[in-house]
């Protein structure tokens, strides 16, 4: 039985999971000003899973890199959503953007 298709299934579906909650708190706090981190976190992983030779690793790697990048995406999206007021915008933080 071959069960790398299932690993990797959970694990990038633990992965959306994951940064769904990160996008929402990146946002409240730092803006879409913090995008840059997502994408240097993301080229640095994708780069990382060209180097890695176990096939589940490297896939993994690249899954988290473009999951990053998406949520760069998502990040501007949450924006929006906090101005509709769906989500409560950072009192705090200065409206720069």
């Amino acid at each position: 039985m071959n069960f790398t298709g299932i690993i990797i299934g959970a694990s990038v579906f633990l992965m959306i999971g994951f940064f769904h909650p990160i996008v929402i708190k990146a946002e409240y706090w730092f803006g879409t000003g913090c995008w840059p981190a997502f994408a240097l976190v993301g080229a640095g992983t994708l780069a990382a899973s060209l180097l890695v030779a176990d096939t589940i690793v490297s896939t993994l790697l690249g899954a988290f890199a473009f999951s990053c990048f998406w949520s760069i995406l998502e990040l501007f999206q949450q924006k929006k959503r906090v101005e509709k007021g769906w989500f409560p915008a950072n009192p705090k933080r200065k409206k720069v953007q």
